[in-house]
């Protein structure tokens, strides 16, 4: 296939980096556009009480000036930044909200971080807003959970070859059996 643009999404923790650096070292004739250092190298964000806030307006018109073709797109702001047509795969990594909340703490973030997004894995905000902006048919979302990363980078590309594939996920059912519906959310 000529000039895919690959996006890996997913929330903090889900392993969007180790996957991407990954893929790049099988396949070197893709580019790398990590979103969150562009970001960054943009001043496009800014520290408000409780984090960071991203003017995804700006951020996006300034990617709509790129060149991205055959690109590793990777962040999790690529559903609000990037249109349909300017991606060929989307690849939504999740991972057990339990498992995230262990990383999400190894990383020192506030409690109200932590049930964020965790809730909003459960939730699968993440992947709701991928296949909203990228259409179902572009959409795969992979359980990363106790998988390696040569496992989830050989399902990745068997999406890709064959265009279908992926998991279905659904953490809502997890924390429901568990009765921890308030371990993630305030109500």
């Amino acid at each position: 296939m000529n000039c895919v643009n690959l996006v890996i999404t997913g929330n903090p923790g889900v392993g969007k980096h180790t996957i991407a650096d990954l893929f790049i070292k099988h396949d070197s004739s893709y580019q790398i556009f990590d979103i969150n250092k562009f970001v960054i190298e943009k001043e496009f964000a800014e520290q408000v009480d409780g984090g960071i806030e991203v003017d995804t307006g700006k951020l996006k018109d300034e990617i709509q000036k790129l060149n991205l073709n055959k690109s590793l797109i990777v962040g999790h702001l690529a559903p609000y930044v990037l249109d349909q047509s300017d991606i060929n795969f989307a690849i939504i990594l999740r991972k057990n909200p339990y498992d995230l909340i262990e990383v999400y703490k190894k990383r020192k973030y506030k409690n109200s971080k932590i049930k964020e997004n965790s809730g909003s894995e459960i939730l699968g905000v993440i992947a709701n807003d991928s296949i909203t902006s990228f259409g179902k048919e572009k959409s795969f979302e992979i359980d990363a959970t106790n998988k390696t990363p040569e496992i989830i980078l050989e399902q990745i590309h068997n999406i890709i070859n064959n265009q279908k594939g992926g998991d279905m996920v659904d953490w809502l059912r997890l924390v429901e059996e568990k009765n921890e519906i308030n371990k993630f959310f305030d109500y």
